[in-house]
């Protein structure tokens, strides 16, 4: 719930990723030139400041995420998104964090987006078009797909690394069913309290689950009930 900096000094991508080196919140090399391959200006609507350190309503009571949050879960999932690796994107938006994650893993690799507002579904298609993981997108190695986020993909299951982009109020089984034995989960948990969850499936399939931080994001919950605001 923090934001590191505000304001339009920072108008430029790689200025976002060097702020977020600064302030220590981006520590990996990879996470360093994952962000500043894919530019957050591409994901956010037109007329938005992109890198400011806030996060952005992108209709259909939907947000993308500060860049501070984004660096987190990518730091947090970083070992488990190698090349070759799956990842699943739930509640993918406007498509940013799929992006990055398709990087990190290469074609060799599967990442998937999952997102429940048709519209998003399609406009993120189009932002990741304009964005360094075209090709990927191209080749089949990366696909946003429409459908209830808490049923997962199973297609491509087990996921290395599952992002969860909105607040759960308990895990949902279909996402720890689908997290391979020594993958992570990085998931919002609560409701008016939520509190970003890391979920490690241990080698024999049991589960851990630690606090990464307090957060607050949009719920996770069905179409009907978000395009209500509820």
């Amino acid at each position: 719930m923090e934001q590191y900096w505000s304001g339009s000094a920072i108008n430029k991508n790689k200025g976002m990723v060097e702020n977020l080196q600064n302030y220590g919140i981006i520590k990996s090399r990879k996470v360093a030139e994952t962000m500043e391959n894919i530019d957050r200006g591409v994901f956010v609507p037109n007329g938005a400041q992109p890198y400011i350190d806030s996060p952005m309503a992108i209709g259909y009571n939907a947000t993308i995420s500060a860049p501070h949050m984004h660096a987190i879960c990518l730091q947090l999932l970083e070992n488990y998104l190698q090349p070759g690796m799956h990842a699943l994107d739930v509640g993918s938006g406007t498509g940013y964090l799929t992006a990055c994650f398709a990087l990190m893993v290469g074609s060799n690799g599967r990442t998937v987006g999952v997102e429940h507002i048709p519209e998003l579904v399609s406009s993120s298609i189009k932002n990741i078009e304009k964005s360094a993981a075209a090709p990927l997108l191209k080749d089949g190695s990366l696909s946003v797909h429409d459908c209830d986020g808490r049923q997962g993909w199973p297609d491509f299951a087990p996921y290395d690394a599952i992002h969860v982009g909105a607040a759960a109020p308990e895990i949902p089984q279909p996402l720890i069913d689908q997290l391979k034995p020594g993958g992570r989960m990085v998931i919002p948990v609560g409701n008016a309290l939520q509190d970003l969850k890391v979920v490690d499936k241990n080698s024999d399939g049991s589960i851990s689950i630690r606090t990464e931080t307090s957060v607050r994001y949009v719920p996770l919950t069905s179409k009907e009930a978000q395009l209500n605001g509820e």
